[in-house]
C-alpha cells in the first residue's frame, strides 16, 4: 500500500542499526512482538524502526490529505523536518502513540478500508435516548458491537431503563443470511433487537429473525485486516441465542436495567469468544439504584464448584463490564464503600466535576456540559458516541525539562490528527468534529516522582499544560479546524508502558523486585527463542496448551506495600488538579485493614476528583503462576545473569493490537 508521505530513506537507514531501548529486561520486546508488530509481505515481522516508519508516514499522510482536500497549502519541507521529528522522539520512546495506532496507522485498515475508529482506543454511549425511534432504540447495542470488534473499548449507561417495551416477534420468520464480515455480525444483532423492540413504536407485529450462518469463515481459518485466528459462527450463535431467551423472559415488559447490561455484556463475551479483538466495557448507573448495585451480586462457591447469589446467573457473562456508580457531592457513601471493600466494584465517576471543570485547579469553565459518562478506564470525559484517543509521554525518559516540552509538540500532534479521519458511524463523526477531544497522557509518574521531586513534577506539569494548549492554537488555526474542548488526561496504560519500561499511568509498582509472568502458546515460535535467551519457561498449571515464561524485573523508588491508600488517592488529586483536563484513570489498591479508608476518602476528596476506583490487594500466592510474583534481589540477579545480554526474536505472525487502554484491573 501506498502512503501520500514518505519520510527520507537514507533518514530511516540510520536508524536500522539501532537497537531500541526497549525495557524491562525483554519483556518489553516480548510485548512489541506480539502485539505491535505486523507481518511483511516477505512473512518476517516488522522491527522497530519499520513500525515506526510506518506510524509517522501514516500520520503525516493523513495531515496532507486534509490540506490538500481543503486546498490549504501543503510544504513537503516543512513536513520533512516535523516527521523526522517525530519519528526521533517515538523511536527514542521519549512518548509513543496509542497501542491501537502503532498497530493500525499507515495500514490499508485506515488508508483505504477508512475504518478510522480503528485509531481510537475507547467510546461511550448512552441508552437514554432508546424511546425516540426503533433506529435510536437499537443504535447503542449495534455501535457497541461494532466499536468491540475492532478493538475500541466502550463505556455505557442504563439510562433507558423503562423506555421500550419488549414484544416477542409473532409473524412468520424471516432469514437473513450473515455475511463473512465485521458488519455483517453487527447486522444480525440490529436485525434480531429490533424484532423485539418494533412494536414498541408501530404497535404492528414484527417478523421472527431467523439466522444462516453458512457465510462465516470456520473456525480456525485467519481473519485478514483486523488479525487474529476465526472462531467460526459459534459465538455469535450463541449471542442470538442469549439475547432471545433473555427478552423472552420479559416479554410484554418495559425493558429494565439488568436487561439493557446483560445484553450489552453479552455482546462483550461474544467479540471476546470471536476471537476478532478483545475489548473492555464500563458500565454507569445511578448510586441510589438497587437494581443496578446488585447486578454483581454472585460469588464463587469453591464447595460446590458453582457461583451463588441473587444474579448467579450473570457470572457468565457479567465479567464483561467493570461497574462504576454516577455520584455527585451529595452522595451518601456508606454503603457503597462497604460495596467496594468486598471486591472493588462500584467504581466512582463524579459527572458534576466532569461537566464543570477542566483542569481542577482552574475556574469552573463548563466545557463539557454535554459529557454523558467516561470510556471504560475512566480518563476521558466524553459524550454519547464519542471516541477517545491516548498519546503517552514519559517525563521520566526526558533529558530535560525543555526536551520534554518539545516532546509534548509532537505527542499532542499524534492525538489532533487522530481527530482529522472519520468513521462509519455519522453520530461519532459529528461529535468528533466539533470536539477534537485528545488525551495526551503522562506516564511512569511514580518512576519520575521518585528521580525528583513532587515539586519540579508540578512545575513540568504546568509548563506542560501551557505548552499544549499553545501548539493547540497553531495547529488547530494551520488545519483550519476547532481547538480540542480537552486535551490532557492521565490514562492507566499497559502494554505500552512494558515497551518503555516504566510503572503504568500514576501506580506504583507491586514490589520493587519480582517477576512478570506472561502466557504464551506452548505452540508458538517464540518459546524456543525465549529460552535460548535465557529466560525460565514452565507448563502453565490451568492451560495445557500454554507455557508461562518469567521476567525479572526490578523498579526503583516506593513500591504498593510501601505506600497508603491516601497517598495513592492524594497523587491522582494532584494530576487532576495541575495536568488533566480530562480525568486521572487512578485504580487504588487498599490493604485489608485500609477498607475503612475508602468512605472518609470519598467524603474528603469528592470536591477534587472527577474519577475514582479501588481494588483489594491481592494476598501473594492466592493461586499458582501469578502474574506478579515478590522474589529477592538475590533471586532477580540470579534469574538476569541467567540470561542473555543482547537477544532478538521473531514472532512470525501478525501483532494483535492493543485491547483499548489496557490494564491488568479494566481488561476482558
Amino acid at each position: 500500500m501506498l502512503l501520500n508521505f514518505k519520510l527520507d530513506e537514507s533518514f530511516i537507514q540510520k536508524y536500522s542499526q539501532i537497537k531500541p531501548d526497549f525495557g524491562f529486561n525483554g519483556l518489553g520486546l516480548l510485548t512489541y512482538h506480539r502485539t505491535y508488530s505486523r507481518l511483511k509481505a516477505n512473512g518476517e515481522n516488522e522491527q522497530w524502526f519499520e513500525t515506526i516508519r510506518r506510524v509517522v508516514e501514516g500520520c503525516y499522510s493523513l495531515q496532507k490529505e486534509h490540506i490538500l482536500r481543503n486546498e490549504l497549502g501543503w510544504n513537503d519541507t516543512k513536513a520533512q523536518r516535523s516527521a523526522q521529528e517525530m519519528y526521533d522522539r517515538m523511536f527514542t520512546m521519549k512518548f509513543l502513540p496509542p497501542g491501537r495506532m502503532l498497530w493500525a496507522l499507515g495500514t490499508p485498515i485506515i488508508h483505504e478500508k477508512k475504518v478510522g475508529q480503528a485509531l481510537f482506543n475507547c467510546a461511550f454511549v448512552s441508552t437514554k435516548d432508546i424511546d425516540k425511534s426503533i433506529v435510536d432504540a437499537v443504535k447503542p447495542f449495534t455501535f457497541m458491537m461494532d466499536m468491540s470488534m475492532v478493538g475500541v473499548g466502550v463505556g455505557f449507561d442504563v439510562s433507558g431503563e423503562h423506555k421500550v417495551r419488549i414484544h416477542q416477534p409473532e409473524k412468520h420468520s424471516e432469514t437473513y443470511v450473515i455475511p463473512d464480515s465485521r458488519e455483517g455480525w453487527v447486522k444480525s444483532l440490529e436485525l434480531l433487537l429490533a424484532s423485539y423492540f418494533g412494536q414498541h413504536f408501530n404497535t404492528n407485529h414484527t417478523h421472527k429473525i431467523e439466522f444462516d450462518y453458512s457465510l462465516i469463515r470456520k473456525e480456525g481459518e485467519p481473519i485478514r485486516g483486523f488479525g487474529g485466528i476465526s472462531s467460526g459462527p459459534k459465538p455469535l450463535e450463541k449471542l442470538h441465542g442469549q439475547i432471545r431467551t433473555t427478552l423472552n423472559q420479559v416479554n410484554q415488559k418495559n425493558i429494565s436495567i439488568t436487561v439493557i447490561a446483560d445484553i450489552m455484556n453479552m455482546i462483550g463475551q461474544c467479540v471476546v469468544a470471536g476471537n476478532v479483538r478483545r475489548t473492555a466495557q464500563i458500565a454507569l448507573g445511578n448510586a441510589e439504584s438497587e437494581e443496578y448495585r446488585k447486578l454483581k451480586d454472585y460469588q464463587w462457591d469453591s464447595k460446590t464448584e458453582t457461583y451463588v447469589g441473587e444474579n448467579a446467573h450473570r457470572a457468565v457473562y457479567g465479567w464483561a463490564s467493570n461497574n462504576s456508580v454516577l455520584v455527585d457531592n451529595n452522595t451518601d457513601f456508606e454503603d457503597l464503600a462497604k460495596q467496594t471493600a468486598i471486591n472493588g466494584e462500584p467504581g466512582y465517576v463524579f459527572l458534576d466535576n466532569i461537566r464543570a471543570y477542566s483542569r481542577m485547579s482552574d475556574p469552573a469553565d463548563h466545557k463539557d456540559h454535554k459529557a454523558v459518562g467516561t470510556n471504560p478506564c475512566g480518563e476521558q470525559s466524553l459524550e454519547s458516541y464519542e471516541l477517545c484517543c491516548l498519546v503517552e509521554t514519559f517525563p521520566s525518559r526526558a533529558e530535560s525539562k525543555e526536551d520534554y516540552l518539545r516532546t509534548l509538540k509532537f505527542a499532542y500532534l499524534v492525538g489532533k490528527t487522530a481527530t482529522l479521519v472519520t468513521t462509519t458511524w455519522h453520530e461519532t463523526n459529528r461529535v468528533q468534529k466539533r470536539n477534537r477531544r485528545i488525551g495526551t497522557s503522562v506516564t511512569g509518574v511514580t518512576n519520575f516522582i521518585g528521580q525528583h521531586t513532587l515539586d519540579i513534577f508540578k512545575s513540568w506539569l504546568e509548563s506542560g499544560y501551557k505548552e499544549i494548549q499553545n501548539w493547540d492554537e497553531i495547529y488547530s488555526s494551520w488545519l483550519c479546524v476547532p481547538k480540542s474542548i480537552k486535551s490532557t488526561s492521565v490514562k492507566p496504560s499497559g502494554t505500552v508502558s512494558l515497551l518503555a519500561g516504566v510503572n503504568p499511568g500514576c501506580h506504583y509498582p507491586e514490589f520493587n523486585y519480582y517477576i512478570r509472568r506472561i502466557r504464551i502458546a506452548k505452540n508458538s515460535k517464540l518459546i524456543p527463542q525465549l529460552f535460548e535467551a535465557g529466560l525460565e519457561i514452565e507448563d502453565d498449571v490451568m492451560d495445557p496448551s500454554s507455557a508461562v515464561v518469567a521476567f525479572p524485573i526490578h523498579n526503583e523508588g516506593k513500591s504498593l506495600k510501601e505506600v497508603s491508600i491516601w497517598e495513592q488517592v492524594s497523587l491522582a488529586v494532584f494530576l487532576q488538579r495541575y495536568w488533566s483536563d480530562n480525568q486521572v484513570s487512578c485504580t487504588v489498591t487498599f490493604k485489608p485493614e485500609e477498607a475503612g479508608q475508602i468512605k472518609p476518602i470519598l467524603d474528603f476528596f469528592k470536591y477534587e476528583l472527577k474519577s475514582i476506583s479501588f481494588l483489594p490487594k491481592l494476598e501473594m500466592g492466592a493461586y499458582a503462576q501469578m502474574p506478579y510474583e515478590a522474589i529477592s534481589k538475590e533471586k532477580y540477579n540470579q534469574m538476569k545473569s541467567n540470561m542473555k545480554a543482547d537477544f532478538s526474536i521473531q514472532s512470525f505472525e501478525d501483532g494483535k493490537g492493543e485491547k483499548f487502554c489496557n490494564t491488568d484491573t479494566c481488561l476482558i
